[in-house]
């Protein structure tokens, strides 16, 4: 499951004029378009992961997904993660801890972000335009005890935002009740398709089901695609 949330107002970028122009140059309304069509800076979005694997870390799919959306958007990203201990480790082959072991959060993250990462404590709103929460448990044991919508609900009052459907409906959305708890923290949840995101103008938050629905990874993958595009909407580039 994957949260986005807006963190400042569009950046606005002066484009510089030129002062002179070549033999044979333009008139005034063919520079001034050219001015028009100058380059937009691009989106800068932080990405902030919770470690390396679902059970306990981040959904690595969804983070997959993610960058990759971003990138045929043409932001640029900086990817965050604690530099912390991992509450636990979990062998994923058994989904049971591991308790011979111990991993740093960010170190285990790095192994997504192919080494270029930075510690969240270094993370500055006013440097990004948008910050992205990946899903997987690790949101919930490494970050602020709650999977990535739920920290939404559990930051802003009253804040708007999907994890898909509010039955389970034969095991297609075993996460279901999920909704229940981001009801009880104020928030209000609103029921969306796998491949839909929801976008809350007034917070400038967005929010995808992703995996607490069951179904085809690509599905996930167009969802996560809907998701980036809303964001990079709102921040206007």
């Amino acid at each position: 499951m994957a949260a986005v949330r807006a963190l400042v107002g569009s950046r606005f970028a002066a484009a510089s004029a030129f002062a002179s122009l070549s033999p044979g140059g333009r008139t005034p309304s063919q520079r001034a378009a050219i001015h028009l069509s100058a380059p937009q800076p691009a989106a800068k979005v932080a990405l902030v992961l919770s470690g390396c694997g679902v059970y306990d870390g981040t959904e690595i799919h969804e983070a997959s997904a993610i960058l990759v959306h971003l990138s045929r958007g043409g932001a640029e990203v900086q990817i965050f993660a604690p530099d912390v201990p991992q509450m636990h480790v979990i062998d994923h082959t058994k989904g049971q801890p591991s308790e011979s072991e111990s991993r740093n959060v960010l170190t285990e993250s790095a192994r997504i972000a192919r080494g270029t990462i930075t510690d969240l404590a270094k993370l500055n709103a006013a440097n990004h335009d948008a910050a992205i929460f990946p899903g997987g448990f690790g949101a919930a044991k490494n970050l602020l005890c709650c999977i990535a919508p739920v920290l939404a609900a559990k930051v802003l009052r009253g804040v708007e935002v999907t994890v898909g459907h509010e039955q389970e409906e034969g095991g297609k959305w075993p996460y279901a009740g999920t909704a229940e708890a981001i009801k009880a923290l104020g928030a209000k949840h609103f029921v969306k398709e796998v491949a839909e995101a929801h976008v809350d103008q007034k917070n400038k938050v967005v929010t995808t089901p992703a995996f607490m629905c069951h179904t085809a990874l690509h599905h996930i993958h167009d969802g996560i695609g809907a998701m980036v595009q809303k964001v990079l909407e709102l921040t206007g580039k």
